[in-house]
Order: C-alpha cells, then structure tokens, then sequence
C-alpha cells in the first residue's frame, strides 16, 4: 500500500500535534514494513523527526512554493499525491488538500478536538474563522474521519452534523519510551541537569488558561501542601498570571518551570515523580495522563470531556473547577501509600490501550477497509 501523510506537524512542532505526528508516522512505518510512505511537509531548517528508512519526503522544490509553505500543503499536495498513486492520504492534524476528493486517493482526516468552539473565549477570532473553514472543509471532503476521542465523535456529530458512520475513533498511541523503566542513576543524572528536589509533583501541558495551572495553585494554597510543583510546557501570555500567582503566595509554593523537555526525559521525569496533576478543563484526549500511566506515576486529573477515556479507573478524578478539591486530592494521595499502588498498578494496566502495535493495527484496518470499498 502507498500511504502518504500530511507531515508539517511531525517535522515542525515540538509538542501536541507535533508528537501525535511523529507517533503515528513512526508506528505504522515500523509495524508494516512492506507498504511504501510519503511524507509531505514544507522544508524546515531544524527538523524534529527523522524520517523512517521506508518513507520518502516530498517537500516544495520551487524558490516560490518554499516561501509559501501552507499554500503549497493546500494547493499542490493534491496534485503530488496523485503522481506519486498514493492509495491513502491522512491529513494527521485537521486538515486535507483542496482537490483530494475528485481524486482516486482515499482520505483521512484526523480530527483532535473542538476546543475552538467549547471554548472560544480562549481564541482569537481570526484564529476561530480561520479553524472553523478548514476543519469543516476536511470533514467534508474526507473518505473518513479519524477522531481520537469518543469525545471528539461526538463533538463532530453535535457541532458539525457528521454521520456517525463516517466517524472511526481509534485512541492515539503513547511513545514506547514511556513504557520503559529508567534506573536510579538515570534519575539522578536528571535530577543533577534540572535541579530537581526529591519529592515533588508534575504537570504537564502548554502554560496556558485551559490547562488550568492556576486552579491547581490555588487548590495547592488551600491545602497547604509545599511539595515542589514541576511545571513542563510551553509558556504563553497566561504565564504572567501564574507566576503572580506564586509571587504572592511563595510562603507555600515551590515552582519550576521547564519549557522544552524531550520525551525521553519526560519519560524519567514522570518515574520520578509522586504524582502528576493534569486538571485541564477539556481535552481531545489527555496524552500526558495515558504517558504517567505507562511510566508508573499515579495520576490526578479533571472528570471531564475526554479525559475519563485517557484515564480509565487508574486515576483520582477532580473537578477542574473546585482548587479546594484539587488540592484536597493532592493531599489524600500523597499521604496514602496504598492509593498511590493501586492507582500505579491499574495506571499500567489501563496504559496498555495506548500501545504503538494497538494503534498501528487499528490504524492500518482502517486503511485497508477504505482500500476495499
């Protein structure tokens, strides 16, 4: 099989749909071996993937389709699949080339989350518009769409008027290096580079209003508990707020911030941890809690949108919007050893859902279904 993929997000973004990308290219391309991979994505001059052995890059050759790169990932992609007889084309973050229906390519389209409409207050209206034609376009025009949610299907049934049956909900997968286990001396050569105290708490996600980090600053204050707090993401404006927010309490909080750890230290940071705490108020799905699962920390994390599926019965569940609770949780799970193993046990357990052979079997059913229609 000819599969190609919409690969900006792969080589380009460092987090989010960036991983998402770089997952999915990765496990289908060492799953399945024989099938021949297209990767399409503008030229960057500092890549964050490398490309599989069995995959070729295309990217724009011309001075002008260099300088413009989403032009040319909406206007000539379509043509180029076609010389290249591609027999599936995903576009793995919300988008597909204009044109790829009235052609003999199949198309996918993963679709990660509505946030821009749930929460609109949170983006810029250009940036809404702007989101709302393209998703709406690929819904369209797709063969199929691959939502990473249940949360997500339903989104797209609700908010856009999608059939049901043109939906596939297949979970995304956690990078193996998430599975494995780190010795103390690993540890502690992350320990010495970050300058990480022994105990303490994660969080992990854009420092931003809708990962709620202020509500679980404030839940920490209520319930006095002075356990370091690790912070891993990418800063935004929201940054400030937080950080004033600690200013003003520093008799009680602990706070660090890293902006661009690599998973392969995320991986170690999570072993290292007492406990991540993810009190997002919505996600598509919730990759960091299905990541501290399989690395053995126990999660705490919000009871709402999709983050019930990324959890399972592994996890101790809090509203997002109550910080007394949040913080009462912290303070429950840290002083209760048996809690911290059941949740480490059954977070491992539950993690096995997410594995790259689960997701690249799914994935490549659902190729191999539109193939044969």
């Amino acid at each position: 099989m000819r599969i190609g993929f919409d690969a900006k997000r792969a080589f380009n973004n460092a987090a989010g749909l960036g991983n998402f990308s770089r997952n999915s290219i990765t496990a289908l391309a060492s799953t399945f071996l024989g099938n021949d991979y297209f990767l399409f994505h503008p030229v960057t001059k500092r890549p964050r993937f490398i490309a599989p052995q069995n995959s070729t890059e295309i990217k724009p050759e011309s001075f002008w389709w260099k300088n413009l790169n989403n032009t040319w990932r909406t206007f000539q992609i379509t043509k180029l699949a076609g010389e290249q007889n591609l027999d599936i084309y995903h576009g793995l973050s919300h988008e597909l080339p204009v044109g790829i229906e009235k052609t003999k390519v199949k198309s996918v389209v993963t679709i990660h989350d509505l946030i821009y409409i749930r929460y609109s207050k949170f983006f810029r209206r250009i940036d809404r518009n702007i989101y709302d034609l393209k998703f709406r376009h690929a819904c369209k025009i797709a063969t199929r769409i691959h939502a990473i949610s249940e949360q997500t299907k339903q989104d797209l049934i609700n908010f856009f008027g999608i059939t049901p049956e043109k939906i596939e909900v297949i979970y995304q997968s956690v990078n193996p290096i998430f599975y494995n286990s780190y010795d103390e001396a690993t540890k502690q050569q992350l320990r010495d580079k970050y300058k990480l105290p022994e105990q303490f708490i994660v969080t992990v996600g854009t420092i931003e209003a809708r990962k709620n980090l202020i509500a679980l600053l404030e839940g920490m204050v209520a319930a006095e508990i002075k356990t370091p707090l690790v912070v891993v993401g990418k800063p935004t404006d929201y940054l400030r707020k937080a950080k004033k927010f600690i200013l003003e309490n520093q008799d009680v909080l602990q706070v660090k911030f890293f902006t661009d750890m690599k998973d392969t230290e995320l991986a170690v940071l999570y072993q290292m941890a007492n406990a991540l705490v993810y009190p997002s108020l919505f996600e598509g799905f919730g990759l960091p809690v299905a990541e501290a699962q399989a690395s053995g920390c126990p999660v705490i994390t919000s009871n709402t949108s999709s983050l019930p599926e990324a959890g399972g019965d592994a996890v101790l569940y809090i509203n997002p919007k109550k910080p007394k609770e949040i913080g009462q949780a912290i303070s429950t799970l840290l002083s209760d050893q048996n809690l911290q193993n059941s949740l480490i046990a059954k977070g491992k357990e539950h993690a096995q859902l997410f594995t790259r052979d689960k997701y690249a079997q799914q994935m490549m059913k659902l190729y191999k279904n539109l193939q044969n229609d």
